[in-house]
C-alpha cells in the first residue's frame, strides 16, 4: 500500500524513483481506507535526508500509511531553508489536540549538551508526557531515546572517550519480540554518537528488555511496554552513504576525524560501502507499523471531543 505525503515534498520524487508507490493528496480524498496516522518529530540537521529515510521504511509495509512532519513551536532549524519548514512542517503546538497511531522522535546534534541545557527541553519533556494520551506506539531513534529515558525513567547518558562511529554486529537478545520478527540472531546496524545509555543504570523494576546490543558499543534497542514505546539508539534508518557524508563533513572541520569502523571496503575512503543493513531496517520498521495495526482501536485518532 501506498504511503501519503505532501505532493511537493522533495522526498516523493526520491521514493517514485525508487518504484514506491507514493499516493497523492487528491487520490487519498476519494479512498474509503483509514491509513495509519504517523507522527514524526524531525530534530535532525538534514531535514530533508531524514524525511526520505522515514517515509521509504514506513511506506514500505502492506499498510497505508499517512505521514505528519512535526517540528518543536518555538525552535528555528539552523539548516533547512524557512520555506521547506513552513511548507511541510506543523509545529507541535498545532498537532497537541490530535492524536497518532504513531510517532516517531529522531536523534539531534545536540548529545554533548546535558538535556536542560538543550534550549526546546521543557517543550520536548511537554511533548513526551502528550505522547501518553495522544499516541498509540512511540519509536524514539539515538538522543531521541536517551532523552525518552532519562525523561520517564531518570537513565542518565554517559559521554564516550571517542564517538562511536561506523557498522557494528549486534546481538539479538529477544527473537520473541514483536519488533524483532524475522531478524538473524546477528545484524549490523551503523552507529554515530557521542554518548551511552549503560546497562548498569537500567533498575530491575524498570520494565525495559534489552532486545539488542553490541559488544562494541553496548545496547541497541530497548522494549519500553509501560510508556508503549521502542527505543533505539544507533541508525538503522540510515543511508548507503549517511556515514560518508557525516564523516567527510566533520573531517572538513578536523583532519583528525577518524573515519567510520568497518564501513569503508578495505578502508579505502574512496570506495562506495556496502548496506548490510537495510534489510534489517525494514523489518524493523515494518514490525513496529504491524504492532501498531494489531493493537490499535479503530476509532482511536478520532479527536477525544468527537468520541
Amino acid at each position: 500500500m501506498p504511503i501519503k505525503i505532501p505532493d511537493d515534498l522533495p522526498a516523493r520524487d526520491i521514493l517514485e524513483r525508487e518504484g514506491m508507490d507514493v499516493l497523492r493528496e487528491k487520490d487519498a480524498v476519494r479512498q474509503d481506507i483509514r491509513p495509519l496516522r504517523i507522527g514524526l518529530l524531525n530534530l535532525m540537521p538534514n531535514k530533508i535526508q531524514t524525511e526520505t529515510q522515514i517515509a521509504r521504511l514506513i511506506g514500505a509495509t502492506p499498510l497505508q500509511v499517512e505521514l505528519t512532519l512535526v517540528r518543536m513551536s518555538e525552535h528555528i532549524p539552523r539548516n533547512t531553508n524557512a520555506d521547506h519548514m513552513a511548507s511541510f512542517y506543523r509545529p507541535w503546538i498545532d498537532v497537541q489536540a490530535e492524536r497518532f497511531d504513531g510517532f516517531i522522535l529522531t536523534g539531534a546534534p545536540v548529545e554533548r549538551l546535558t538535556f536542560e541545557a538543550v534550549s526546546y527541553w521543557d517543550e520536548l519533556r511537554q511533548l513526551l508526557d502528550w505522547t501518553q494520551s495522544h499516541v498509540h506506539r512511540c519509536l524514539t531513534l539515538c538522543w531521541a531515546a536517551q532523552a525518552a529515558l532519562y525523561h520517564f525513567h531518570g537513565l542518565p547518558k554517559h559521554e564516550l572517550p571517542q564517538k562511536a562511529f561506523g557498522v557494528y554486529p549486534h546481538r539479538v537478545l529477544s527473537l520473541s519480540s514483536p519488533y524483532l520478527r524475522g531478524f538473524c540472531e546477528e545484524f549490523s546496524a551503523p552507529v554515530s554518537r557521542w554518548t551511552e545509555v549503560r546497562k548498569s543504570d537500567i533498575r530491575e523494576d524498570a520494565e525495559l528488555e534489552i532486545l539488542a546490543e553490541s559488544a562494541v558499543t553496548g545496547i541497541c534497542l530497548i522494549g519500553d511496554p509501560v510508556f508503549r514505546s521502542l527505543h533505539m539508539f544507533n541508525h538503522l534508518e540510515y543511508d548507503t552513504t549517511t556515514l560518508a557524508d557525516e564523516y567527510f563533513r566533520d573531517a572538513g572541520r578536523d583532519p583528525n576525524t577518524i573515519p567510520p569502523n568497518q564501513y569503508f571496503p578495505n578502508n579505502d575512503l574512496s570506495q562506495l560501502p556496502t548496506n548490510s543493513w537495510r534489510c534489517h531496517a525494514h523489518l524493523l520498521f515494518a514490525n513496529w507499523i504491524n504492532e501498531i495495526y494489531q493493537t490499535v482501536p479503530f476509532e482511536f485518532t478520532r479527536s477525544p471531543e468527537s468520541q
